[in-house]
């Protein structure tokens, strides 16, 4: 790869990885000109206490699975290798100190999650960092009046990129295993594969086994 300039982080539970994550973060790449997008799986987000989510090491591996044909895409164990609660801000300045000082970063977040910045651990340092890019939402407004009053200069810090709204979320897709239904076309072959094979999501998230390590977050 040649000299990296422009590296985007995608943090989620990816439990599983599917086919919107891929879309946002190949968009993303390519609308911003960026050298390598970052997945960083969580394992310990404070904003998901009451949710049990799948054993760390199969969602590394799920989302190893969906990005390895494309090679600008990463798997970050940023978070995965150390205890937890896991804040964005902690991820992404372990990521900062990574790369060399010219080398710009762009967190890929949701127009929801946008919105609730204010709400986040230290917001201010996350957006002396890096730059937001914030992916369009038909159902989410953004109230830009409130964002400024309570993180001045924020505006100037958020790039708002065009998505393909997709109805796909990992919770339905859970779901629709537990129930017996498809869900090729909704996640990569090869992870379809991974959950059938270790008989992922089979049982309710209430009766599942508490994540054996723990991973990265948003608040």
């Amino acid at each position: 790869m040649n000299r990296v300039r422009r590296v985007g982080i995608l943090g989620g539970t990816f439990d599983p990885p599917h086919m919107g994550h891929l879309i946002l973060a190949e968009e993303a790449r390519d609308q911003l000109g960026l050298d390598m997008v970052l997945f960083v799986p969580a394992g310990d987000p404070p904003h998901k206490r009451d949710r049990r989510l799948s054993p760390i090491e199969h969602r590394l591996m799920m989302v190893s699975l969906a990005i390895a044909d494309n090679p600008v895409f990463y798997l970050s164990r940023v978070d995965a290798d150390r205890p937890g609660p896991h804040y964005t801000v902690d991820m992404v300045r372990i990521i900062r100190d990574q790369f060399p000082p010219e080398v710009e970063l762009y967190f890929l977040m949701g127009f929801d999650s946008l919105a609730d910045l204010p709400n986040w651990y230290k917001p201010e340092e996350l957006v002396a960092m890096c730059q937001l890019v914030a992916l369009t939402r038909f159902d989410v407004e953004l109230d830009w009046d409130y964002l400024e009053s309570r993180l001045p200069g924020i505006r100037e810090r958020v790039r708002i990129l065009d998505m393909p709204e997709l109805e796909l979320a990992s919770h339905v897709i859970q779901e629709r295993v537990r129930n017996g239904r498809t869900i090729r076309y909704q996640v990569p072959p090869a992870v379809e594969a991974y959950i059938q094979k270790h008989c992922l999501y089979r049982v309710s998230v209430s009766a599942a086994v508490e994540p054996s390590l723990t991973s990265t977050g948003s608040e």
